[in-house]
């Protein structure tokens, strides 16, 4: 791997490193979209800190949380007579 100036043992290990990487990231939005993880975990699973995670949430533009209407209206309600609006 001359372009890259490294051993081609040491390029295969940045290769997998980056495949690796890039699988954590992965599992770990999907994971996220299921519900099934929490988003603090699933920013662990990725080995990311929760803004860079949060970076690529949003890049990736992963809906992550659900909230169904009828509830929301709910919980408008809700607030709104707490607010006294």
């Amino acid at each position: 791997m001359d372009f890259l100036g490294v051993e081609k043992a040491q390029a295969v290990r940045m290769m997998l490193e980056i495949g690796i990487s890039e699988w954590r990231k992965r599992t770990a939005l999907d994971l996220l979209r299921q519900g099934k993880v929490t988003f603090t975990k699933a920013a662990r699973l990725a080995k990311l800190d929760v803004w860079d995670f949060a970076d690529l949430v949003r890049d990736r533009k992963i809906e992550w949380i659900t909230f169904p209407a009828g509830d929301l209206q709910e919980e408008m309600k809700k607030g709104a007579k707490v607010t006294g609006d």
